[in-house]
């Protein structure tokens, strides 16, 4: 059995950080079935560009694997009876709204408790139910940009610049996950549900860590560095070799001890500038450019043979393709694939959760509304008559498979 197989989350996600979050969930085995609305075109992420037919997108394929959808209107009368039997029936309601919508929707704990005192609602935001920016929307690039990441992140000369990936939208869903197992062990144990009022917006000033709490306790105001070097850490930064770019990074003493007898310095070792953590901070400037001088000699795969013989920590700057491509990520089991009517075999990027034997027997991401009939069947015993009560009252939409 799969850990999570006696969990059941009712999901109304959408895009990326509330998908993302579930996802891990789902690919433990849990039962996810998200809630889409049938008239606005369910997740939004279906139609992300440039891979999507406008009802199915690979951006979607993602991050909704292993989940059941279904079609139904909360606004309809009908439809929000059929929202709380499945709230009887779950552990879980987990939302990615703005702030102030799930109030709206009557979907927080207050509202639900009367339904199922066990549930746990698991509220996903940009800035949370509570400060001056609770009603605003909020995206990936805006959080790095109100939480200092933009200003850590570029070269000195150039402008603030945003990470690579959406890594607010990433660690806040799982954020979320840690959050909704954490509280739903709570309700198992004591009977008892409750909220959880979570924001990308912690989770991002969170992310801040050692950073953050320099500053608080020691006025430490962190600028750019030049070539993504750490801020103390000497030399822990991007080199450039003969015929393109590695990183290498000494974070212990004996990591510094063996570069330098790897690139055949030994004599760096017993340079007082660089004799500990604080010279060679102190001495940064001089030491990259020795170092500088030195590894410019060589192609980068022939410093990389070198240092890794050394033990010395050092990657090659791969592309994306190189990185999902190479031996480590087959040997992890980091890539796996699937069919699927509109894209034919997708192959997908796994996830690093781990509870047990690596997981590969994913199914696609649903289709919307692909699992209407069948999750209001199994999980609510609902029978034909019933259906089709609620086709009429136009609760499940067209996409809700109607019952003969």
């Amino acid at each position: 059995m799969k850990p999570l197989a006696d969990l059941r989350i009712i999901a109304l996600e959408q895009y990326g950080a509330g998908p993302f979050g579930s996802l891990q969930l789902a690919d433990l085995g849990a039962d996810v079935i998200k809630i889409e609305d049938p008239g606005t075109g369910g997740d939004v992420g279906r139609q992300v560009p440039p891979f999507s037919d406008g009802e199915n997108s690979l951006f979607f394929e993602a991050n909704n694997r292993n989940k059941r959808s279904i079609t139904l209107d909360l606004r309809v009368g009908e439809g929000r009876e059929v929202f709380e039997d499945l709230v009887r029936h779950a552990d879980a309601v987990f939302a990615n709204l703005r702030g102030d919508v799930p109030a709206k929707l009557r979907i927080r704990y207050e509202d639900l408790a009367p339904i199922n005192p066990r549930i746990v609602c698991c509220l996903l935001s940009g800035f949370g139910s509570s400060g001056p920016h609770a009603q605003e929307p909020a995206y990936d690039y805006v959080l790095q940009a109100y939480t200092g990441w933009m200003h850590l992140t570029g070269e000195p000369d150039g402008p603030p610049t945003k990470t690579g990936l959406s890594l607010v939208d990433f660690s806040g869903g799982l954020t979320a996950a840690l959050s909704l197992l954490a509280a739903v062990h709570a309700a198992r144990r004591d009977g008892v549900g409750m909220e959880c009022d979570l924001s990308l917006y912690d989770t991002a000033l969170a992310m801040l860590n050692y950073l953050g709490t320099w500053n608080l306790t020691a006025g430490y105001r962190p600028e750019r560095t030049a070539r993504s070097a750490h801020p103390s850490l000497v030399p822990f930064q991007l080199f450039a070799a003969q015929d393109g770019w590695l990183v290498m990074g000494c974070a212990k003493e004996k990591f510094w001890h063996r570069l330098v007898h790897a690139i055949e310095r030994p004599d760096l070792a017993d340079d007082p500038r660089f004799a500990s953590f604080a010279d060679r901070n102190a001495h940064r400037g001089e030491l990259v450019a020795i170092l500088d001088g030195i590894l410019a000699t060589r192609p980068v795969n022939e410093w990389l043979r070198v240092l890794k013989a050394a033990a010395v920590p050092c990657a090659p700057v791969n592309d994306v393709q190189q990185a999902l491509d190479s031996e480590q990520t087959r040997a992890r089991g980091m890539v796996v694939d699937f069919s699927h009517p509109a894209f034919g075999v997708v192959r997908s990027v796994n996830s690093a959760v781990r509870a047990g034997p690596v997981r590969t027997d994913h199914t696609r991401a649903p289709l919307r509304g692909e699992h209407t009939e069948s999750v209001l069947r199994d999980v609510l015993g609902y029978e034909d008559h019933h259906l089709r009560r609620l086709h009429d009252a136009g609760a499940l939409g067209k996409h809700g498979h109607r019952a003969n």
